[in-house]
């Protein structure tokens, strides 16, 4: 039986509630509502034991920290994808090779993942994600540039991208766009 280890942070966006397994974070979501309303699904999907560790989860907590301070720009975690299968978990993966600062569209983001033409199910796969802001869903934006739907809060896609784009040298490009503008002429 796996141990469930979770805890919470406070962050610009909401509240992280933070989840582990002995294989590495598996549940980083920004929701307001009691824990429990996260962590409850997550455990009977592991089949689990349920413990709240907040000096577990602690590191996870100071990176985010670090993250909204703009001292972090990469997440030094162990992730546990165990519960995403398939072209998700593809999606996912590839999502994670989005550099800091940059955006790649849903349809580069298919490309990547070894399925064009899927750009909506990569929408799905970025919707349901398991782990917010450390796998960076809200870099996947609409082919036209629009930053498109985040989950429950479109507000927090914008401040997440806003954020890097601050931090970042030379702001946000689409992928597409950056190839294009460091071209040779």
């Amino acid at each position: 039986m796996t141990l469930l280890r979770f805890g919470t942070a406070a962050t610009p966006v909401g509240t992280a509630v933070i989840a582990v397994t002995e294989r590495g974070l598996v549940s980083l979501d920004i929701d307001d509502s009691p824990p429990e309303h996260v962590i409850a699904p997550l455990a009977r999907q592991l089949d689990a034991v349920v413990a709240r560790d907040d000096s577990t989860v602690a590191p996870v907590a100071r990176q985010l920290d670090e993250y909204f301070a703009g001292e972090r720009t990469a997440f030094d975690i162990a992730l546990d994808l165990s519960p995403t299968r398939g072209f998700p978990l593809a999606a996912l993966r590839a999502i994670l090779d989005i550099p800091y600062g940059e955006t790649a569209a849903y349809g580069e983001v298919a490309v990547l993942a070894g399925a064009p033409g899927a750009a909506r199910a990569v929408g799905t796969a970025c919707a349901r994600t398991p782990i917010s802001i450390v796998i960076p869903v809200h870099r996947v934006v609409r082919s036209d540039g629009s930053i498109g739907r985040y989950g429950r809060d479109p507000d927090a896609k914008r401040y997440l991208i806003d954020l890097e784009h601050r931090v970042a040298p030379g702001g946000i490009l689409m992928r597409s766009e950056h190839r294009r503008s460091t071209r040779s002429p």
